[in-house]
């Protein structure tokens, strides 16, 4: 994962002490990545230390809008909508820093709009982090899709993790990433072998120059 290097214990805490399902509304489309926010308890003043955790999902595929923090070892975390469609609430992708070695945390995906998904069928969330770039999934006896009386009896994916390493950064996932710019990098080494039934035409670009091809 190539990452800026930065020092996690600079940025400005965020502290949402509260617990609320996200309604299904449009004015959930408005909303960004959180980039690089520090969670600290709430009285908690100065410099944050270890364990107070920083997520970040301003990277390509990244999502994840909104973090609430409940206590020292439970997070509400809320996802955004898909682009065109504000009522579709599934894929997440974050990365969370300035962990404490055998710190021990629930994550609380909370507003997603499926009642029927893999994850009640026994699917989990990938993790991978820098110094085990392979993504794994979390074992099926830390995950848990349910109804959340805490969240207006809606779904809920919960998931336990503990870190191990204070010096690694983790990268959590729906299920594995395909980026754009990876699909890409294979359409381009597919091109390089010239293939004769093989072309590749720009027809367009998104609004935010991202190429439309056949």
């Amino acid at each position: 994962m190539d990452m800026e290097p930065w020092d996690p214990l600079d940025h400005p805490a965020r502290i949402e002490v509260r617990r609320q399902e996200s309604d299904d509304s449009d004015a959930e489309g408005g909303l960004g990545n959180v980039t690089r926010i520090v969670l600290r308890p709430p009285g908690h003043s100065g410099k944050a230390k270890r364990g107070h955790l920083c997520f970040d999902a301003s990277y390509e595929s990244g999502n994840l809008g909104r973090v609430d923090f409940i206590s020292e070892y439970e997070y509400d975390l809320f996802i955004r909508p898909d682009t065109c469609n504000p009522r579709y609430r599934l894929w997440f992708n974050f990365v969370v820093d300035n962990v404490r070695a055998d710190q021990r945390v629930i994550f609380n995906m909370v507003n997603l709009c499926k009642i029927k998904t893999l994850y009640r069928d026994g699917m989990t969330p990938l993790v991978k982090t820098t110094s085990r770039p392979k993504w794994q999934r979390l074992p099926g006896k830390y995950v848990y899709y349910h109804k959340s009386p805490e969240h207006r009896n809606h779904y809920i994916l919960s998931f336990a993790f503990a870190f191990d390493r204070e010096e690694d950064v983790y990268q959590f996932a729906f299920s594995f990433p395909y980026s754009y710019a990876r699909c890409q990098a294979h359409l381009e080494l597919i091109e390089q072998r010239e293939f004769p039934y093989f072309r590749r035409e720009t027809i367009g670009y998104s609004l935010v120059s991202f190429k439309y091809q056949t």
